[in-house]
């Protein structure tokens, strides 16, 4: 157990944490208007996946070319590796408020820059810049609402970023769904996303500093003047104590010169506590995108054509399912964090996606085997002029299924047969005008997946991997983020984990469907897998259990270092786990 004792409330649940905000309603006028960020953060990545669909419509080299879907989806996560490095510096030099306004000017200039884009190379410049607000917003959020929490119920308040981030996922799939009909389709998908960041822009306004940040800059009554509004009064004088010892013990440690970002970073690594952990933060933050959660997030209308849905509103629709049950695993996090511990949920969160990616391979393997062949006789219907040159110059064409049809070297699409989505159908040219011959025929046009009788069965499993995936691997590793880290290096820290959160996000989302050409579904969802196995593995001996403990409590069991198998840190964590 920590030196100092743990501080625990009565209760370390959900409840605590409504009750308090109840009392103190300043607390989440405060988590909220921080939290825009995450909603923000979560329109942002989620809008990308159904926009996609009606910009490879308008544009056909995007439409036939992987390279530039992808690129167009990973834009914004690379402007996003880049806003947290920065956000990092900016949180600690300026002020987790300046981070913000600024993460809100980037989100709307980038919208706007979207809905006005005359060609794909404009939708990237757009991308870049809502990527640097959401890097910038996706570390400073969950910070801003930390230091503005009471510990007890902390974990539940930056759960709150949690939900509006998988908020803003469904919110962008409901207004995908909403402009599929209206003019325009994609622009007001992507452009809509400029208000709520003026919104948020005007609310921080009003807002003031981190308290913690203006008591480590020497502004001592200002932040009193705010824990005041935070903290009962019974409170207040241990807070104020125990944050005072924290700052003095720090700025005793301090070395002239070190006020440059590379200095910070190399004072950073080389001290034992924050070291300590960034090995948990980057662990966390890292196993979070290799679990492959943003192929489901930025691909999941794809990945359900995939599945054998043709169909672009089908496909939105049954995204919505699992971005809905997203959010509703966000609402889990916030009951359950606080009571049974950070690091419980992300093993049991964990086991359960190794599961569903393991079984999501086999039905993905399965519908690839039962795909219907290509009738020659259906392929002729159409004329010579509409059939695929690649499946007429083929040696081997009487063998043609449909997968063989849409494989990765051909521009091939499948029309199905009249009647019966299963029976032999057309291997056609992908261009417009055959498109609208097959569909004017009722027939369905496949371009990314073939029809299937187990498709459904996709669905099922996308949606038990979101369930098991969001109370635990989705919104803790913001909040062992948001606290793991010394007051002095918390921006900085919290800016390189992000930075690993990113760079990770753009590795898988920059190679999900060349992975789908190259390996197929079913082995690029068993590659993740073997992903988050080894996640698993890291998780158990880096990660401690932060659950219920102050800031300073947190440093001081970093000082001691953490393993799974030392006495001391399992009583601790049983101690936190077991305590209500």
């Amino acid at each position: 157990m920590v030196e100092g004792g743990i501080s625990h409330a009565d209760k370390t649940e959900f409840t605590e944490c409504w009750r308090t905000a109840w009392r103190t309603p300043y607390i989440m006028k405060l988590a909220l208007s921080a939290g825009i960020g995450g909603l923000l953060f979560g329109y942002d990545t989620g809008v990308i996946s159904g926009a996609l669909l009606y910009i490879r419509e308008d544009f056909e080299s995007v439409d036939r070319k992987t390279w530039l879907q992808e690129t167009i989806v990973s834009m914004a996560v690379a402007g996003a590796i880049f806003g947290a490095a920065i956000g990092g510096w900016i949180n600690d030099r300026f002020g987790r408020k300046m981070s913000i306004l600024i993460a809100d000017v980037l989100f709307f200039f980038g919208a706007i820059i979207m809905a006005v884009a005359p060609g794909p190379w404009m939708i990237i410049l757009g991308r870049i810049f809502v990527g640097l607000g959401v890097g910038m917003a996706s570390m400073t959020a969950p910070l801003y609402i930390s230091e503005a929490s009471p510990h007890r119920i902390r974990g539940a308040l930056v759960s709150t970023n949690g939900l509006l981030i998988t908020g803003g996922q469904f919110l962008s799939y409901l207004i995908n769904l909403a402009f599929t009909h209206v003019p325009g389709t994609w622009r007001w998908m992507l452009g809509i996303a400029g208000l709520p960041a003026l919104v948020q822009f005007i609310l921080m306004l009003s807002l003031p500093e981190s308290p913690r940040w203006l008591f480590r800059h020497g502004k001592e009554d200002e932040a009193k003047s705010i824990l005041k509004k935070i903290y009962p009064a019974e409170e207040l004088e241990d807070e104020l104590r125990a944050l005072k010892a924290s700052v003095e013990q720090e700025k005793q440690g301090e070395h002239p010169g070190e006020s440059g970002i590379f200095s910070r970073l190399k004072g950073a690594w080389g001290n034992d506590v924050v070291r300590r952990g960034l090995y948990a933060g980057i662990t966390v933050q890292v196993a979070q995108q290799f679990v492959g959660i943003n192929t489901v997030m930025y691909y999941s209308p794809t990945i359900i054509q995939f599945a054998g849905f043709a169909s672009n509103k089908t496909a939105l629709a049954l995204s919505l399912i699992t971005s809905g049950l997203n959010a509703l695993g966000s609402i889990v996090s916030m009951c359950f964090v606080d009571r049974y511990g950070r690091r419980r949920l992300m093993i049991i969160s964990m086991i359960g996606i190794i599961s569903c990616l393991v079984v999501l391979s086999v039905v993905f393997y399965q519908a690839s085997a039962s795909a219907p062949d290509i009738s020659s006789v259906e392929t002729a219907y159409f004329g010579a002029n509409s059939t695929c040159r690649a499946y007429t110059e083929a040696p081997d064409s009487s063998s043609w299924g449909c997968m063989r049809c849409l494989s990765k070297d051909t521009t091939c699409a499948f029309c199905s047969a009249p009647g019966s989505l299963y029976h032999g159908g057309a291997c056609l040219e992908m261009n417009d005008a055959v498109r609208g011959a097959c569909r004017a025929d009722k027939r369905t046009w496949y371009t990314q997946g073939c029809p299937s009788n187990i498709g459904f069965l996709a669905v099922v499993l996308l949606g038990l991997y979101i369930i098991v995936y969001s109370p635990g691997m989705g919104t803790v590793p913001w909040i062992v983020n948001s606290e793991i880290y010394p007051l002095k290096y918390r921006g900085i820290g919290g800016g390189i984990a992000a930075v690993s959160n990113w760079s990770s996000n753009l590795i898988v989302s920059e190679t999900f469907l060349t992975l789908t050409e190259h390996l197929g579904s079913a082995r690029t969802f068993l590659l993740f897998a073997g992903f988050s196995l080894i996640g698993l593995v890291f998780i158990f001996f880096l990660v401690p259990e932060t659950k219920g403990l102050q800031f300073e409590e947190v440093e001081k069991m970093l000082e001691k270092g953490y393993s799974p198998f030392k006495k001391g840190d399992k009583a601790l964590e049983d101690c936190h786990v077991d305590n209500n």
